[in-house]
Parts: structure tokens; C-alpha cells; sequence
């Protein structure tokens, strides 16, 4: 399997999948890449209706240009624990906040919960956010408050009275149960709407095909995950190492 950047050409070939309609999975297959390398190209230039190729690859090359610049100016950055290769961390980080936003969340609220996940503490203060991610307190400050509202994190004091925000196991389940809940409200005013529509109209009955529909789904989406709930918890080999 081939590694490195894409070449023009590999983004001419994803351009014309796209346009035939082919899933990234096939594209990927056809290029001989990880499927993964292709959702993030798309999702980062533009998206799978407004992809370009000859703009995707300008795009990639003024980004290294912009990343050898900083690096050339910036001090030689401290060795990664347990011997992390550098790069190697920044492309998954990169990925895993492109898969972030391909699922509807903004990216300064996705950079901010990938930093928070890959850290092994799994907790930061704001001024270390800022200085991982090289951005202003209020884009951290706006961003974990987005994040705390959709119970994505949470925040607390240490020893030293600084507030720290926090990723942990149960935030995760607790999410899932959120999403549960909204999904309930959503079946509550449908089912509403079928009263005031007037039971056995085409639009109450519409309603009242996508109530039952979410129902299903929702009650299914909570029992799931609480059922699941102790995977979180199960320790693995990784975890007593």
C-alpha cells in the first residue's frame, strides 16, 4: 500500500469518483489508500459536492509550506512520551478531528476534544490548550463551553486552583444517553403533530410513520448503551501495562 501525501493525480482520480457517485470506501480501494485518507481529503477541501482536485492539492502544498515555516521558526518541540513518532501523531490528530467534523461538529470544538483525548492525563488546563493548539483563550473558552453543554467534557479545580477540563469514560456514555433523550423529543412533538395535523391526513401520517421509526431507534440507541456501558470500564492488556 503506498504511503505518503497524495499525489495531483490520486486527487484527480478521487474528484472523478466522486463525481461517478462511488463511495469513499471504493475510491479508496481503486488508489490503494486507507479508506480514512480519503474521507479526510474530501472533508477538508471542500466536501464531497465541492471538491476539487487542482484546488485540494494547492491547498495541501500551502499547508506544508505553512507548517515547514513554523517549524523553522519555532523552538525544537520536547520528545513525546513513550516514544511517540511526532508525525506520526499529528496526521492521526488531524484525522480524528476531520472525522469529528464530517459527524457535524465544529472544528475548533473537534481540535479541542481530539487534544483532550490523545493527552494521557486526559485532562488540560486552558492555557495548555492554548498552547497546544496555538489559539486565543476565547477560542478555547468558547469551545469547551460548546462542549460542556453537549456533555462532551467537564471541568474541575486541582491542587493548584486551576480549572482543568476533563475527558473521561463516563462522559462518553453520558453523551449516548444525551442523544437518547433527544431523540425521545423528537418522537414527543412528532406524535404532537399528528393530533394537530389531524390523524389520517398524508402529513399526520407521515409524522407518525417517522415517530415510530425514532422510537424504535431511540429506545434501541439507550439500551445499547447501557448495556455497553461496562466495556468502558473493562480494563485491557494495554491498561495494565
Amino acid at each position: 500500500m503506498p504511503g505518503g501525501r497524495l499525489t495531483q493525480q490520486e486527487r484527480q482520480q478521487i474528484a472523478l469518483g466522486l463525481a461517478d457517485g462511488l463511495a469513499y470506501a471504493e475510491i479508496a480501494r481503486r488508489l490503494d489508500r486507507p479508506t480514512s485518507t480519503v474521507t479526510r481529503e474530501v472533508m477538508r477541501n471542500g466536501g464531497p459536492t465541492g471538491y476539487r482536485s487542482d484546488l485540494a492539492h494547492r491547498a495541501t502544498e500551502r499547508r506544508a509550506q505553512r507548517r515547514r515555516s513554523a517549524s523553522s521558526r519555532a523552538p525544537q518541540a520536547a520528545p513525546l512520551p513513550h516514544g511517540r513518532d511526532v508525525e506520526a501523531v499529528r496526521e492521526y490528530e488531524e484525522t480524528f478531528t476531520d472525522v469529528l467534523m464530517a459527524s457535524g461538529l465544529p472544528k475548533m470544538m473537534a481540535r479541542v476534544l481530539v487534544c483532550l483525548y490523545t493527552t494521557d492525563s486526559a485532562s488540560l488546563t486552558a492555557s495548555e490548550l492554548v498552547q497546544r493548539l496555538q489559539v486565543s483563550p476565547a477560542s478555547v473558552s468558547k469551545a469547551v463551553a460548546f462542549l460542556e453543554r453537549h456533555t462532551l467534557v467537564r471541568r474541575e479545580r486541582d491542587e493548584r486552583r486551576r480549572e482543568r477540563y476533563i475527558v473521561d469514560d463516563d462522559l462518553y456514555y453520558q453523551s449516548m444517553m444525551a442523544s437518547a433523550q433527544d431523540i425521545i423529543r423528537q418522537v414527543e412533538v412528532l406524535q404532537k403533530g399528528v393530533g394537530v395535523l389531524g390523524p389520517g391526513t398524508p402529513a399526520a401520517v407521515r409524522l407518525e410513520s417517522i415517530a415510530r421509526y425514532l422510537d424504535y431507534v431511540g429506545e434501541s440507541f439507550a439500551r445499547a448503551a447501557e448495556q455497553a456501558r461496562d466495556v468502558l470500564y473493562t480494563k485491557t492488556e494495554a491498561d495494565d501495562r
